[in-house]
């Protein structure tokens, strides 16, 4: 079985060494301009020249995000932005629009180029017609089903690749291409300025009875009736396989390293597994999947993967079942004070876990030294300082400690 391409988000130069550190094969980030992320942190050309010189040293991909509707005023800016990704040697741009596909191929030939979700591509006779343009890989519209996945790989040529989404939020709208920002707050999400109104509290109010508001499907909270679940395809990793996805796509560009962290690492764990048969994979399975609630998320399900989504909508906050503590700064033998940059407070004796590319660690809080007055303590909760305690194996730069969610204001 060809294991596919995992494909993580790098929104800052820290996600990315998150991605990295965690297991990527890929990351996809954006440059200031250009991208669905306007908010992300995003890449400067210093920046971007060196993520893809840190992502070619070990050997994976980095994709830049180019992919808003420009328009004609946009489209020289455009260019010039896609000859400076290309000279600072990225493995190809995500590009949505049509007519920027067609300029890029006439004045960026040597740019790779591949097809974002936002194309809304659902059939195989528009990968062969992105495939003709001379893209190498199109990005399917999270509407698919498996099955229609699956008809449609086999309909199209080998050497093009099909990617999907596998984890992470999901927008409203088809494929995303939403109008709802733009309508309610002057902000398009199709030029990534987002502002993401279908996260907001909605009610419904009767026009002869103005103030009175109704509930639908309301709890205590308010009610969310333009929020998708988030998309969690980990139980159905083998399917996708099989079906001849090339690239598994986690989407959080806006989400902090730790997520980045947490489900890169899931997902790298279930395909080592996967890749040594699909009795190891199935018997890991609810253990990853509670590897994922570590990380911020809302209610999940399979999208459109198994046909209709079983819950259209509602999806209310967020949730969580452990959070980010510190992170190791350097490389530490086992026993040995690492030295560790803090993040959030944790107490004496407390249950936490030192997360590393190879699993999940438990860890037994001890006392600590503060590296800035020399004291030893037992909590401290400011963030950035830097802390030394001995952990009970072998760490390395880029793991996490993460520990109980608690209060702060405690």
């Amino acid at each position: 079985m060809t294991m596919p391409e995992l494909l993580c988000p790098a929104g800052s130069m820290e996600s990315l060494k998150a991605a990295l550190h965690f297991g990527a094969d890929a990351v996809y980030g954006g440059m200031k301009a250009y991208g669905l992320r306007a908010y992300a942190g995003n890449f400067d050309e210093a920046e971007l020249r060196e993520a893809v010189a840190l992502c070619h040293a070990s050997g994976r991909r980095f994709y830049v995000t180019m992919n808003i509707f420009p328009f004609d005023d946009q489209l020289p800016g455009f260019v010039a932005a896609a000859r400076q990704a290309c000279a600072a040697g990225v493995d190809a741009a995500i590009v949505s629009d049509l007519g920027a596909i067609v300029t890029l191929r006439e004045q960026v030939p040597e740019l790779p180029l591949h097809v974002s979700t936002q194309a809304s591509t659902v059939n195989a006779a528009a990968v062969r017609h992105y495939r003709a343009l001379g893209c190498e890989r199109v990005i399917l519209a999270r509407e698919l089903s498996l099955e229609r996945i699956r008809a449609l790989r086999a309909q199209v040529p080998s050497d093009v690749e099909l990617e999907c989404f596998v984890h992470g939020a999901s927008c409203m709208a088809y494929s995303g291409r939403c109008l709802l920002s733009a309508a309610l707050s002057g902000r398009s999400g199709n030029q990534g300025t987002c502002a993401q109104p279908c996260r907001w509290q909605y009610a419904v109010m009767e026009q002869k009875r103005p103030g009175e508001y109704l509930p639908v499907c309301e709890d205590e909270h308010g009610t969310y009736l333009f929020s998708a679940r988030d998309l969690n395809l980990m139980p159905l990793l083998p399917e996708l396989v099989s079906a001849g996805v090339s690239s598994l796509k986690i989407e959080g560009r806006m989400k902090t390293a730790y997520y980045v962290a947490v489900v890169t690492g899931a997902y790298r764990r279930a395909l080592n597994l996967l890749a040594a048969g699909e009795d190891a994979f199935r018997a890991a399975l609810p253990a990853l999947l509670d590897e994922l609630r570590c990380a911020s998320h809302r209610d999940s399900d399979t999208g459109f993967l198994l046909g209709t989504p079983e819950h259209p909508g509602g999806a209310e906050g967020f949730h969580q079942s452990r959070e980010f503590i510190a992170a190791v700064v350097e490389d530490a033998p086992a026993g040995t004070p690492a030295r560790l940059r803090l993040k959030n407070r944790f107490l004496r004796g407390d249950a936490l876990e030192l997360m590393t590319p190879q699993g999940i660690v438990p860890v037994t809080a001890v006392p600590f030294l503060r590296e800035k007055t020399g004291e030893t303590l037992d909590t401290l909760g400011i963030a950035g300082e830097l802390i030394r305690m001995p952990l009970p194996v072998d760490a390395h730069a880029g793991d996490l400690l993460r520990g109980p969610v608690r209060n702060h204001r405690e």
